[in-house]
């Protein structure tokens, strides 16, 4: 059987050039995973060269 890859649901993105030392999408993030998304995590998306913040999502 092939292993799946899960699925995200995507929650915000922000533009790569942000001002030296802000980090935006990690702080989003943070704030996600106290707001009860554990699991909210930033990826970077080469191909728009932003950072995207993103959680696992739940299939029931």
């Amino acid at each position: 059987m092939k292993p799946t890859q899960p699925q995200r649901t995507f929650l915000e993105r922000f533009p790569a050039g942000g001002p030296r030392g802000s980090w935006p999408a990690e702080e989003y993030a943070a704030d996600q995973r106290t707001q009860g998304r554990p699991d909210a995590r930033v990826v970077m998306d080469l191909h728009s060269d932003q950072f995207l913040v993103v959680t696992d999502t739940t299939t029931q």
